[in-house]
C-alpha cells in the first residue's frame, strides 16, 4: 500500500502561482512513477503531469505545458507541482496518484495509477 497526502491548494488570482506537494509513504518502491490529475466541476478527471521516480523525461497535458512543472525529491518521497500563470480554467480538485507497478509508458493513463490522495482544491479567480 502507498499512502499519499497532498497540500498546497488554495485560492489565487488569474496569473498567479501555487505549488502543490504530495508526500508518499508506505511501499513507495513498488511503483515507477507519480502523477497529478484534476477534476473540475461537472467534468471527468483528467491527466495533468507525471514523473518517473528513476529520472528521465516528464509528461504534461497540452493544456498545462509551459505553465506547470512537476518535480520530485526522492529522499523525501515527495512530488511537487509548480503551477504558474494560472487561469480560471485550471480551477479543479487536484489529485496526486501513484502507479500500481512498473509499466512501459502510459503515464497519462488514469487506469495505471492504483493509489490516490484525498485531493486538494485549487480555485483561480478571474
Amino acid at each position: 500500500q502507498v499512502q499519499l497526502v497532498e497540500s498546497g491548494g488554495g485560492l489565487v488570482q488569474a496569473g498567479g502561482s501555487l505549488r502543490l506537494s504530495c508526500a508518499a509513504s508506505g511501499r513507495t518502491f513498488s511503483n515507477d512513477a507519480m502523477g497529478w490529475f484534476r477534476q473540475a466541476p461537472g467534468k471527468e478527471r483528467e491527466f495533468v503531469a507525471a514523473i518517473p521516480w528513476s529520472g528521465g523525461r516528464t509528461y504534461y497535458a497540452d493544456s498545462v505545458k509551459g505553465r506547470f512543472t512537476i518535480s520530485r525529491d526522492n529522499a523525501k518521497n515527495t512530488v511537487y507541482l509548480q503551477m504558474n500563470s494560472l487561469k480560471p480554467e485550471d480551477t479543479a480538485v487536484y489529485y496526486c496518484a501513484a502507479r500500481g507497478g512498473y509499466y512501459s509508458g502510459g503515464f497519462h493513463l488514469e487506469g495505471s495509477y492504483a493509489y490516490w490522495g484525498q485531493g486538494t482544491q485549487v480555485t483561480v479567480s478571474s
